[in-house]
Parts: C-alpha cells; sequence; structure tokens
C-alpha cells in the first residue's frame, strides 16, 4: 500500500483563512494541473478546462464573482474547474494516438466514436457525464497540491453566470467549482466524518 498517497488524503482540510504573502509559480501550478489530469473520465474525454487566476489583477476580478469572498484574492492562485458538456469533440485526441501506437485500428476507433456521439445527443446525459468528470479532476487538483505542501479549499459560492459573461466562456463549458491554493494562515480543527457503518450499505 502506498502509504504517502494515504496519509496525502488524510492530512488534506479546508484552509479557513490564507496566507496573505503566500506564493505559488506558475510552473508548481501547471505541475499540480499535469498531475491532476490524470484523472479517470468517460471514454477518456477528460470533460474539463482549469481558468487560472494567478496575477493580483485576475484574482481581484474574480473576488466580486465570489460574492466578496477574500479566500480567492488572499490565496496564492484559484483555479476555476469547467466541466466541458461537449466532450465528444476530443474524441480524435483520445484515440488517434491510440491508433497510431496500433493499440487499436481505426475501424475500432470509429466505432467507439460512433457510439460516443450517439450518446452525446442526449444533452442531459451530456451535461451530468461532464459534471462527473469535472468532479473527479477537482478532487485530484486539491491532493496533487496536498502532495506538494500547498493548502486548499474547494468552493461552490461564486456566479457561474457572472464567470462565464466576464470571461466570455463557451456555452460548452458550465463552471463547476473554484479551488484556491496557497498556505494557510493558521491550522483548522479537523473536520468529522461520518462512520464507515453510517455511510455504507452491503449487500
Amino acid at each position: 500500500m502506498d502509504t504517502t498517497m494515504i496519509e496525502t488524503m488524510q492530512k488534506r482540510n479546508g484552509t479557513k483563512e490564507f496566507a496573505k504573502d503566500s506564493t505559488i509559480s506558475k510552473e508548481e501550478l501547471e505541475a499540480i494541473l499535469k498531475d491532476a489530469t490524470t484523472a479517470p473520465s468517460s471514454f477518456n474525454l477528460q470533460h474539463w478546462h482549469f481558468l487560472v487566476f494567478h496575477s493580483n489583477e485576475a484574482k481581484q476580478q474574480l473576488l466580486p464573482i465570489a460574492f466578496g469572498q477574500e479566500k480567492v484574492t488572499d490565496a496564492a492562485a484559484t483555479i476555476a474547474v469547467l466541466a466541458d458538456k461537449e466532450a465528444n469533440a476530443n474524441i480524435d485526441d483520445a484515440f488517434n494516438p491510440l491508433v497510431e501506437n496500433e493499440v487499436i485500428t481505426t475501424e475500432m476507433k470509429e466505432n467507439i466514436a460512433g457510439t460516443i456521439n450517439r450518446i452525446y445527443e442526449n444533452k442531459q446525459a451530456a451535461h451530468d457525464t461532464a459534471l462527473i468528470n469535472a468532479g473527479l479532476v477537482s478532487m485530484q487538483i486539491m491532493l496533487a497540491a496536498e502532495a506538494r505542501d500547498y493548502d486548499t479549499l474547494a468552493m461552490g459560492g461564486f456566479s457561474a453566470n457572472q464567470l462565464k459573461e466576464t470571461f466570455d466562456i463557451s456555452e460548452r463549458f458550465e463552471p463547476v467549482m473554484l479551488i484556491s491554493i496557497g498556505k494557510e494562515a493558521w491550522t483548522p480543527a479537523k473536520t468529522p466524518r461520518r462512520s464507515v457503518e453510517e455511510v455504507s450499505t452491503w449487500i
């Protein structure tokens, strides 16, 4: 068992207040996102896009969208995770390398693409799948940051419509959450978790 991974999962906690002088480099943010994108996704279509608010100017633009929550300006950076509702557009990116490496044939790719495109004719299914997969990559962002000794906070308190309007986000993408990254100003108490017995039903 990889105890380092387990320790990272157990250590992670939502940050209540970020140290205002904390910083993170672009290279570190890129490394976090690169690790995060190893997350699983339906048909490997990778249903995500990231808006990275790194500069002070960008974070100030985000502040009113986040209802004035200063966590987004105090943190070293904040990432808006967007769910891709038209991820079937990523078919070639997901499957052409497999064809080129002779993992699958062109005919197999075309059959898979047909299945995917039929699924994506159902807009509700496309929407729901996008949200699920964006959630998976969001958790990985937080764990990848935690593994690098950064603290994080996932935030649902923001105006998705205002974010889309301000930053000209295509209707293809649905904002899911904000994830602020930095160093905690103080260590909050570990939030309690319900027992496995309470949250599980064994069949």
